[in-house]
């Protein structure tokens, strides 16, 4: 898989779109493949990527702008559960597709996948993104 990963990275970095979409195939590939090996800083910043891209309509460029003042500002970051399904769309189907504008949005697509399949852990996630943006964080 992270030969896939290799594959699509080269196509999200070299992509002309100023929205820098590269940083939402890393949040989804993070969050999808994601292992109790995994860094809890890894789970947690997928998927506040995933959050402010999809809810908050964040470009890339502005959610990893929020990770870094996340990563200037750390807190202890909360143990995520890790759910057995991980969206039904995977690296592999996005690879299936064409490069150009159907690919991004499969791309979009697989990140709304992997977003959903973390239900139990949204609230979790929704409230550390507020605490930043009330305590004068991103």
């Amino acid at each position: 898989m992270e030969k896939e990963f290799h594959e699509l990275a080269f196509y999200t970095l070299s992509h002309k779109s100023e929205a820098f979409i590269h940083q939402h195939i890393v949040d989804a590939y993070a969050a999808q493949t994601a292992d109790l090996h995994t860094k809890p800083i890894t789970v947690v910043f997928a998927l506040v990527g995933l959050f402010l891209h999809l809810e908050k309509g964040f470009t890339g460029k502005e959610v990893q702008l929020f990770h870094m003042k996340m990563a200037d500002n750390k807190r202890n970051w909360p143990n995520i559960s890790l759910p057995d399904n991980r969206g039904a769309i995977q690296i592999s189907n996005v690879l299936a597709v064409p490069p150009g504008p159907k690919r991004d949005e499969i791309i979009h697509s697989w990140c709304l996948s992997v977003w959903d399949a973390y239900i139990e852990s949204k609230s979790v996630i929704i409230a550390l993104v507020e605490s930043y943006l009330i305590s004068g964080g991103p």
